[in-house]
């Protein structure tokens, strides 16, 4: 086995020993490539700052494991008590703050960026609650009779969102401009994006009809709007002179304060590599760009947002409906693993990310075992077409930060994936999302306060087919889910023609609607058996023709519910029991 260290004080030139090691992880991967049999690469303490995304490719002949060897790519002391402090940082240290009348200020250069952080806390955009004044949307905008949005020192940097446009949907669009016509205010919004918008945005829900995205519920991201301490602004309006503001907390000091500006939208790219392996890093600071464009964010569903292409009716009840996007897109990863076999990613931590955490598609043979993620935009693991993927014994908490749909968990396409013991807590929206698959295992996970924010989901979520026998199909099995928060949600929820699936021995508690056994397409050869909850779910009484529904057991007392499933709670969770990581 090939051994070579790296450490940030270390050089290139050097032969990459302990006592002389190389300094960056590119000149690492170089090394591997000239190797033949394993190979571990051993980060020593410290930031690696990326000025661009670290990627493996094929190409790369020692890193995609060839002749069934692997590459490990890990924090040094690995898995022992003396396990050392690795973090891969796509940020940029913000350093040189004037300060005026209390704000600190700092000329960023061409910086563009959504988030920032302030030693190590994500550090709110500075908002405003909805338009002021009496407002009147237009088809290309909105138009007020208050002034007050004449004020705004950077209109072209103000982004409207959208809370709530259908239940389960957050919509981001910016602003183009704002004038005044007869002694009003006219804003008009940036395009495609409120096009797309009105496009997509059509319902209709107990005879009260809707078009386009209504009223904005929070407004972002202008100086004006610097009154709440902790807080911060972005001002592009003079291209490669973007002026950073900053309202410090009590106590901050410019000189003893860390702020740190992700500035790059991806950290590691994986493409088509074999048998390599990440161990005990940390995936730090990136961002993600796409919604400041104009196009802006337009949310469905989970990771989907809209870009344009048509939209469809989806009848959902006796004069209910919605239209929803023909295609999707998804919102990206900050590291990515495309076409990869037998890649492991064990005991990582991955945070302070303005997307989604990692993101696999295609491929086979993908392990995420024992990781945490915190602090992101969006979902934690994203798993699209993918053969035998094993997502194990990780802890996903405050995910969705920024993009309210986001699950904690979600996958589309994937044959065979087994999402297994895992804890997930504190989520805006579901906690796992199972799309149309075959033979996939969701199995002894624990998820704890999701749908928190948007409603219409659940602890874990799955729609459409799922094989075509209860031998190829989805088995959800031994989770137990409990504080299912937002009102409209279903703790355990199999939606949208959702078939062969078999539903067992669950535990859910404390959610707003159990789960749901008539829903539209209807479900199709789905067994509900041997679960158990506090209050019966919708149609239990009389279950559709494509619902087994047999031997559940409903007890509404919390403690009596508690002592009859007590082994099936004591088994769900985390394998590795474990405290919740510290900010770094």
């Amino acid at each position: 086995m090939f051994q070579f260290h790296v450490a940030p004080s270390g050089d290139d030139t050097w032969p990459g020993s302990a006592d002389r090691p190389f300094a960056t992880l590119e000149r690492a991967r170089s090394a591997a490539r000239e190797t033949s049999g394993d190979v571990v690469v051993h980060l020593r303490a410290g930031t690696y700052a990326l000025t661009s995304p670290f990627e493996l490719t094929e190409a790369d002949s020692a890193d995609p494991g060839q002749d069934g060897h692997r590459v490990t790519y890990q924090a040094y002391g690995y898995n022992t008590p003396g396990q050392e402090d690795v973090v891969i940082s796509g940020g940029r240290r913000i350093a040189d703050w004037r300060v005026e009348d209390g704000l600190w200020l700092a000329n960023v250069g061409d910086l563009d960026t959504r988030q920032l952080y302030v030693d190590g806390r994500r550090a709110a955009r500075a908002a405003i609650t909805g338009l002021p004044g009496t407002v009147n949307a237009t088809v290309t905008g909105y138009v007020t009779d208050s002034g007050e949005p004449r004020d705004w020192r950077s209109p072209a940097d103000v982004e409207f969102v959208y809370r709530g446009v259908y239940p389960w949907t957050e919509a981001r669009c910016g602003v183009a401009a704002i004038s005044t016509e007869a002694g009003e205010t006219v804003i008009t919004m940036a395009q495609p994006a409120f096009d797309w918008a009105h496009e997509l945005y059509n319902s209709t829900w107990e005879g009260q009809t809707s078009h386009g995205p209504g009223l904005p519920t929070r407004i972002e991201n202008d100086s004006s709007f610097l009154s709440e301490p902790g807080t911060w602004t972005l001002d592009r309006s003079r291209p490669g002179r973007h002026v950073l503001r900053y309202l410090p907390l009590p106590g901050e000091d410019p000189e003893r304060t860390t702020v740190i500006a992700p500035a790059l939208e991806t950290l590691l790219i994986a493409t088509r590599v074999r048998n390599v392996s990440f161990k005990g890093l940390t995936f730090a600071d990136a961002t993600w760009l796409r919604p400041s464009r104009p196009e802006g964010f337009l949310h469905y569903h989970g990771n989907g947002y809209y870009e344009g292409g048509g939209v469809e009716t989806a009848v959902i009840g006796e004069g209910a409906s919605v239209t929803y996007p023909t295609t999707s897109a998804a919102i990206p990863a900050s590291v990515t693993f495309a076409e990869t076999s037998g890649v492991e990613i064990e005991g990582c931590r991955f945070t302070r990310l303005g997307a989604s955490g990692l993101g696999v598609s295609g491929g086979s043979g993908l392990t995420v075992r024992r990781c945490d993620f915190d602090d992101l935009s969006a979902t934690a693991i994203t798993v699209t077409g993918s053969e035998s993927t094993l997502i194990e014994d990780n802890l996903i908490q405050h995910v969705g930060v920024e993009y309210t749909g986001s699950p904690g968990v979600s996958t589309h396409g994937t044959r065979g994936c087994v999402i297994a013991h895992n804890q997930i807590t504190n989520v805006p929206h579901c906690g796992i999302v199972v799309g149309e698959g075959r033979g996939n295992r969701i199995l002894r996970n624990l998820t704890v306060d999701t749908m928190q924010v948007l409603a219409d989901g659940g602890g874990v979520y799955l729609a459409g087919s799922q094989g075509d026998s209860h031998d190829t199909g989805a088995l959800i099995s031994g989770n137990v889910i409990k504080d299912t928060r937002t009102p409209y949600n279903f703790g355990l929820y199999t939606d949208y023609g959702a078939s062969w699936v078999r539903v067992e021995e669950n535990v859910v508690m404390r959610a707003d609607n159990t789960a749901v056994l008539e829903v539209g397409p209807p479900l199709e050869n789905v067994v509900y058996r041997g679960n158990f909850w506090d209050a019966d779910p919708l149609g239990h009484d009389n279950p559709p023709a494509g619902v087994t529904y047999e031997d559940n057991t409903t007890i509404k007392d919390g403690d009596r519910l508690d002592a009859a499933t007590s082994t099936i709670q004591s088994q769900a969770g985390l394998l590795t029991r474990r405290p919740a990581p510290a900010p770094k």
